[in-house]
């Protein structure tokens, strides 16, 4: 068992993060001051470096990499921010998977490169006003009509909904209850009774734009459903790989607020030393420090794992839960020891700080992976509803 990178990928971390520094910081204080998405100039340009699809099928246009690659790259852009990250992370571990590993041929072939080439951003609407954690409770419907289906429900907090060109829309395609009636439908953003509600603001997550979303006899060919009903756990087999998605985003923004407190410990006075001569704030680095390790080797164990797949639902969601964690950890101890700069909006560590709190929110709440974890542990799944 080797823990050391290889060589090539220890170039690829090093060229994802000079680019990152060099290209960047600028678009990242843009898109935080004004919450806009970043621009598509800078997607083509993530294309143009190989960083879109980068662990899909060369045949696509992918880069045939592995899923640790694209964790390398996806979190040295995460560094500077989540929303200069997110169109990587889309193309990388987002519902681009699905359509990857899951959707026909030719629906494949027609998406797919587009995603890698810059060209096309896909997000996914599965959340609805009252079916989130109990997502099997969905009632978006599509009703397959000859060769085509129709569309009608409404969808929430997706991330990207409105500026996204298409998404993959879980929904109901048969009358069977529970995960047994869903399925997943591509639908493009101009698709006429396809609408979006009042964009929406949050603390954190600033540049991934989310609105309602409104299906009223929305039509597409039948050749777009990806998984038809009956496939509710090929699709949570994909948003596995997701959940590795979501862990490397905690562990960027980890990271570069502890990047940011260890240099500042060395560099701020106080009772005329450095405050990283004092033992209680040694006490605090190290313990930072010993959480974004253990989350970083948790995080490679399920993409290793996984290899050219999809990782397990239990190495997924320990990765996950653990770096969701240490993320709010890591980001409110930096806050502490910075004093006034941390919670300065001239500084960035409030910033990181509010990102931390949503990703242990998106793509599963922390106490869901929990439950995921006993589940695989014990063989089982275990029901939440009354009764």
């Amino acid at each position: 068992m080797d823990f050391a990178l290889t060589e090539e990928q220890g170039m690829l971390q090093e060229t994802a993060r000079r680019f990152a520094r060099a290209e960047l910081p600028e678009i990242a204080k843009q898109v935080e001051r004004t919450g806009d998405p970043v621009p598509y100039a800078m997607v083509k340009r993530f294309a143009e470096l190989g960083f879109l699809g980068m662990n899909l099928d060369p045949a696509l246009g992918g880069g045939g990499m592995s899923h640790l690659d694209a964790v390398l790259v996806l979190e040295e852009v995460a560094k500077l921010s989540i929303a200069t990250a997110f169109p990587i992370f889309e193309a990388c571990f987002g519902p681009t998977l699905a359509v990857a590993h899951f959707a026909p041929d030719e629906l494949k072939r027609r998406i797919i490169p587009k995603v890698c080439s810059g060209d096309l951003i896909v997000a996914v609407a599965m959340s609805e006003p009252d079916a989130g954690t109990a997502l099997t409770d969905l009632t978006t419907k599509g009703r397959i009509d000859g060769n085509k289906v129709i569309i009608n429900g409404r969808k929430r907090w997706c991330s990207g909904a409105g500026h996204s060109g298409a998404y993959v829309v879980y929904c109901r395609l048969s009358d069977d209850p529970g995960a047994k009636g869903i399925g997943a439908v591509l639908v493009e953003k101009d698709t006429p009774g396809f609408t979006f509600g009042k964009r929406e603001f949050h603390m954190g997550f600033r540049g991934v734009p989310t609105c309602d979303m409104y299906f009223d006899d929305v039509e597409v060919p039948v050749e777009n459903v990806i998984v038809p009903s009956g496939g509710f756990r090929k699709l949570m087999e994909a948003f596995d790989l997701e959940r590795c998605g979501n862990t490397t985003m905690s562990l960027a923004v980890a990271q570069s607020a502890f990047d940011h407190v260890l240099e500042y410990v060395q560099e701020r006075e106080q009772f005329g030393k450095p405050i990283v001569d004092f033992q209680a704030v040694q006490m605090q680095i190290a313990e930072m420090k010993m959480k974004l390790d253990a989350s970083r080797l948790l995080l490679y164990r399920a993409v290793v794992n996984a290899q050219a797949g999809l990782p397990s639902v239990a190495d997924s969601s320990i990765a996950k839960c653990f770096a969701n964690e240490m993320v709010r950890e890591v980001t409110g101890k930096a806050m502490q020891l910075m004093g006034g700069y941390g919670y300065s909006t001239e500084y960035p560590v409030e910033q990181k700080m509010r990102d931390a709190w949503g990703w242990g929110i998106a793509g599963g709440s922390i106490d869901i992976q929990k439950v995921n974890i006993a589940s695989a542990l014990v063989g089982r799944r275990f029901s939440q509803r009354a009764g």
